[in-house]
């Protein structure tokens, strides 16, 4: 039993299992009824055809890759019953919810108070680094500007930017800023909790925001309840509930914290146990974090009043927060950015690609999962048959058997353009990083898959030179001698009973 003032942290399975019972039933009752429907009446088979042939027009007309896209459509045209079921349950038609309307409402308050960054965007193209010209793609395309007098910090553990975020936590004067797709109720995030209800407690004004989805197995109805009577704002994104949902398929992947404007962090860890090593799942849990301090928070600052008073609906100014400027000394350039699945621009894969194309000796990943578009697949190709050493780091333990089956699948059309496959021997490689000769990365949230890079929200950091692309390249050195090189394994191709299998799972990658 917790002491009083402190929220529950229990789990909340039998929820999930109800949700999802509850899911199936309705999409049942749906299916069964418009069948018997159809043959009852064969007018509604002619509607629901016809109704079929227009949703497919319409899913092609959308900005996605055809590889999303294909799945749907043959899904549609061949059971259309069951394909527009399915298309209305996991919203492929798009801002249904007006979340994303909501989100652009508020970035015409929240950008203007970013700075002008030409000049600092002009310093970095000067440099010629690889990758500079996405510094003006993110500021022109997804008002995402570039950052000097930022220090940053990366950490190769999570444990370590766990225990720094709360040495950070315990400074906080003015506000701090959560928000996270997974937040379970043990002894991690015991820890964050007190230091955000006595922050509360002496007038910091303490937020934090969770995916319900995300967190549906680990924390119960009653958590935001609990961390609110103890003084702490929280909201819970598209929470999920036991009625056909037609925002339901879009999750807040990001993790951000923000302390007073002045400090930020993200990453691929989440505030579960499991992530910082103390409780063991997958074998040994690699994940990676970054600290900012500096200018460029106030991005890290904007990304969570958008999304924050879009699901709350407040219609408070974020200019109090983001006039911070606090400035240090930093040794490189600094550019976060978001991705926005209602949007039109796919900025977190356009940054990979571009890292790709743009690499001259070197490019290395890592992502727990690796279910990428063919455009994706020529691009890492094409920089291997130009000799940059392409090298993707990917789990040697998997959380998920059918994911990791698709993941798989994909090493040996990579193999054969001269990619090198990598599986990290000692358990779960969560970090989700791309390093392009050694000084540029992308360090954040997007996994190199379909979910992430269209599905989600999500965050990232692009980094140009400075203290955390040098611990980064360190790092990677340390987890290419902790890893199994596969290559060889599937550079003589597979059995076509297993190639079989693979191209049934390839088929419908986008929808898993």
């Amino acid at each position: 039993m917790h002491a009083k003032g402190k929220p529950h942290l229990g789990n909340s399975v039998l929820r999930a299992a109800f949700v999802a019972a509850s899911l199936a039933l309705q999409v049942g009752w749906i299916l069964l009824t418009v069948l018997v429907l159809n043959e009852s009446y064969p007018w509604i088979a002619a509607i629901t055809r016809i109704l079929a042939v227009l949703v497919v027009l319409r899913i092609n007309s959308q900005y996605y890759n055809a590889a999303y896209k294909m799945p749907w459509i043959m899904l549609i045209l061949a059971l259309p019953v069951m394909g527009l079921s399915l298309c209305l349950m996991f919203g492929v038609f798009g801002d249904i919810g007006g979340i994303g309307r909501r989100m652009r409402s508020v970035r015409e308050t929240t950008r203007p108070c970013l700075p002008d960054s030409r000049e600092t965007m002009e310093k970095l193209t000067q440099q010629d680094l690889p990758g500079a010209g996405l510094s003006r793609y993110l500021q022109t395309r997804a008002g995402c500007p570039v950052y000097e007098n930022t220090d940053t910090c990366y950490y190769a553990e999570a444990a370590q930017a766990f225990e720094a975020m709360k040495r950070d936590l315990e400074k906080a004067e003015s506000f701090i800023f959560m928000e996270y797709f997974i937040v379970s109720g043990d002894s991690g995030f015991r820890e964050i909790a007190d230091i955000l209800i006595r922050k509360a407690q002496q007038g910091v004004d303490v937020r934090f925001m969770y995916d319900d989805v995300g967190s549906v197995g680990y924390v119960n109805l009653l958590f935001a309840k609990r961390l609110s009577d103890a003084g702490i704002r929280c909201t819970v994104f598209n929470p999920a509930v036991p009625f056909l949902n037609l925002f339901m398929n879009h999750r807040d992947h990001r993790k951000i914290t923000v302390i007073d404007g002045k400090v930020g962090y993200t990453g691929g860890f989440n505030l579960a146990d499991e992530y910082f090593g103390r409780k063991i799942t997958y074998g040994r849990w690699k994940d990676t974090g970054i600290r900012l301090e500096g200018e460029a928070v106030r991005s890290l600052t904007a990304a969570f009043l958008e999304i924050w008073n879009a699901c709350t609906r407040e219609q408070e100014p974020g200019h109090p927060y983001l006039e911070v400027c606090h400035r240090v000394q930093g040794d490189g350039f600094v550019q976060p950015y978001e991705d926005n699945p209602l949007e039109k621009e796919r900025t977190a894969e356009s940054v990979y690609l571009n890292l790709a194309y743009e690499a001259k000796k070197t490019l290395y990943v890592t992502t727990p999962y690796l279910i990428i578009t063919d455009e994706m697949t020529n691009a890492l190709g094409l920089a291997a048959k130009r000799g940059v050493d392409v090298r993707i780091i990917t789990p040697g333990v998997p959380d998920k058997k059918i994911i990791y089956a698709v993941t798989r699948s994909y090493y040996a059309g990579l193999v054969a353009q001269g990619v090198r496959i990598y599986e990290y021997s000692p358990g779960f490689c969560h970090a989700k990083q791309m390093l392009c000769d050694g000084m540029t990365a992308s360090v954040g949230t997007s996994n190199l898959d379909f979910r992430s890079l269209y599905l989600h929200f999500e965050n990232n950091v692009l980094l140009y030179g400075g203290r955390a692309v040098e611990q980064m390249n360190r790092d990677f050195e340390e987890l290419f001698s902790q890893c199994e090189e596969v290559t060889e394994k599937y550079r003589s191709g597979r059995s076509r009973v297993l190639r079989l299998g693979q191209y049934i799972l390839r088929l419908f990658a986008p929808m898993l």
